[in-house]
């Protein structure tokens, strides 16, 4: 089992930035790729950024070039880099780790942008 636990959302205006960390504890030995979805309100949950193992990051057309996945292996945590904030980041944004045989997620960070 993996735990995973979120923090730095918050409220900000348009144009700033914010970054987001995930804890992980248990079972990390695991885990191969961590990253970042967001849900806004009554959307579906949208999937944002991946970071590999071996740093590989991919990033959705949407927040490319603006967001930034990293991931501190010694300290079990992954990092989401926010800059250049839209309303339209506005979601609950949530860390999830997979470790080939399923995801197991955290509870979310609310992210709200406003104009």
């Amino acid at each position: 089992q993996v735990q995973l636990v979120e923090s730095g959302g918050g409220l900000l205006q348009a144009g700033g930035s914010l970054r987001l960390s995930c804890a992980a504890s248990g079972s990390i030995f695991s885990i191969d790729a961590m990253g970042w979805y967001r849900q806004a309100p009554g959307m579906q949950r949208e999937w944002v950024a991946t970071i590999t193992s071996n740093d590989r990051a991919d990033y959705a057309d949407s927040v490319r070039g603006r967001f930034t996945i990293s991931r501190d292996n010694a300290k079990n945590m992954v990092y989401l880099q926010m800059n250049a904030l839209k309303p339209d980041d506005t979601a609950v944004y949530y860390c999830y780790a997979d470790d080939a045989y399923r995801l197991y997620w955290g509870r979310g960070t609310q992210v709200t942008v406003s104009s």
